[in-house]
């Protein structure tokens, strides 16, 4: 159950949100050349590539945080911006979140990866509807220890209708990861990361940042 603030008709209101189901779609991107150069960067570190594109990861409900820290173990994880759509009272909502893994077990096994490590995601969400008809001018941000980390539209990935059409269907309870773009500089691990969504329309942004806190391997 997680608490957030539901922005419409100019207003909010807080509501317990209750999330059964958790889906982090990869490679979701609209152009070939740019999902393959993530799927080169992930190589790199020792990520097999996917079978096919999109895939869609089932990870634990629980793993999704509003919390301003998480723990991780070891020192090789990293965040990755994402937009993330759920389903409220028969109603899709959009936040972002951060697809927080952990990079050395991802080398061996994605889907154990994505389990290892909380999902942040920021406690404000529009409705889905308030920014479908400029859905593609939206943008995605993150950053580093303050650095820049990632940024683009969200035109670089499948629409949320897109990715619910292909996984067939989003129901009440359930939330899904709409995948990231490559990053600045390599990726790499950091002790703060902030993930931002912005409208430039409407002009505003939904925001969230997270301390990581990094457990000994004994």
């Amino acid at each position: 159950m997680l608490t957030l603030n539901l922005h419409e008709d100019g207003g909010l209101h807080m509501a317990a949100v209750p999330v059964h189901t958790l889906v982090i779609a990869g490679w979701t991107g609209r152009d070939a050349a740019k999902v393959q150069a993530h799927i080169d960067e992930l190589a790199a570190i020792g990520v097999k590539p996917p079978a096919s594109v999109p895939v869609f990861y089932r990870v634990s409900a629980a793993r999704l945080t509003t919390a301003p820290a998480i723990e991780v173990t070891g020192d090789a994880s990293s965040g990755e911006v994402e937009f993330v759509v759920f389903n409220h009272g028969d109603r899709l909502w959009v936040t972002v979140g951060s697809d927080h893994t952990d990079r050395d077990v991802e080398a061996y096994g994605i889907t154990v990866s994505k389990q290892m490590c909380d999902k942040p995601i920021c406690a404000d969400a529009w409705p889905l509807l308030d920014v479908a008809g400029h859905w593609d001018r939206l943008v995605l941000r993150s950053w580093a220890d303050g650095v820049l980390y990632q940024e683009g539209s969200v035109a670089e990935m499948r629409a949320p209708g897109d990715l619910i059409s292909a996984y067939g269907g989003l129901p009440p309870g359930a939330a899904m990861f709409g995948g990231t773009m490559p990053v600045v500089g390599g990726m790499r691990p950091a002790a703060r990361f902030e993930i931002e969504l912005e409208d430039p329309v409407l002009g505003r942004r939904l925001r969230h940042g997270y301390d990581i806190a990094v457990l000994p391997l004994a």
